[in-house]
Order: structure tokens, then sequence, then C-alpha cells
């Protein structure tokens, strides 16, 4: 329900971000915001990233460990002023170039599958 696509964040007035990552910008956007994914009417939004786990910056890593770097790279970025400006939620949608999910993916994905079906009947 209610889905935009690029939806721009609402702009800082005034408010203090913890994290110096933190995106402040008057002009942030995220990748998708949908209402009633996670509860009823409450507004998230999502932020996708696909990675290659053989470029150099992630080839030292396991692949759980570089989509965990990931996701807390995105969270670290938009996970703040989502829940204290947008009072909405935030989840970081990552995946592998040979499409393995990362964690906060794989509940989503799960989570959109129950609602699809929940609507189809």
């Amino acid at each position: 329900k209610d889905v935009v696509v690029e939806p721009r964040l609402l702009p800082l007035t005034g408010e203090t971000l913890s994290l110096k990552s933190a995106n402040t910008a008057n002009d942030a956007r995220l990748d998708v915001s949908a209402r009633s994914v996670w509860s009823p009417g409450d507004k998230t939004f999502l932020d996708f990233r696909v990675f290659n786990s053989l470029a150099p910056t992630n080839s030292s890593l396991p692949v759980s460990q570089a989509l965990l770097k990931h996701e807390k790279e995105k969270k670290r970025v938009y996970n703040e002023r989502v829940l204290e400006v947008e009072k909405s939620t935030f989840s970081p949608i990552v995946c592998s170039t040979t499409g393995i999910l990362g964690m906060e993916a794989q509940k989503f994905y799960r989570q959109l599958s129950v609602l699809l079906a929940n609507r189809s009947g």
C-alpha cells in the first residue's frame, strides 16, 4: 500500500543526529517507501544495495560478513534519521551479485510473501 519510489526524506529542522555518517542533506532520498509492511499503517523506508563479493573491498570477508557490513553501513547513514525525523522504520535490503540475501532482506521478503498471501487469499 502507498508505495513511493525514491521518496524524499523530510528536511531536518534543528534535529541533531548522533552519527557523523548520517545523511543530513535536505534533498536526501531512499529507494522506496511503503505503508503497512511491518505493522498496519506504519511507514517503512527501504534502501537497496547489490554488491560484488569478489570485489577487492569485499573479497577478504566471508559473504555473510560482507552482507552484514553493507547492512550496517546503510543503517549508519539512514536509520536514525528515519526513526527520529520520519517516525518510521528503515530496512536495508542488501544482496550479493550471486543472489545471497542479507538478514534484513530475508526478513523483508518473508514478510512481503506473507502480506501477498494474505491479500490474495
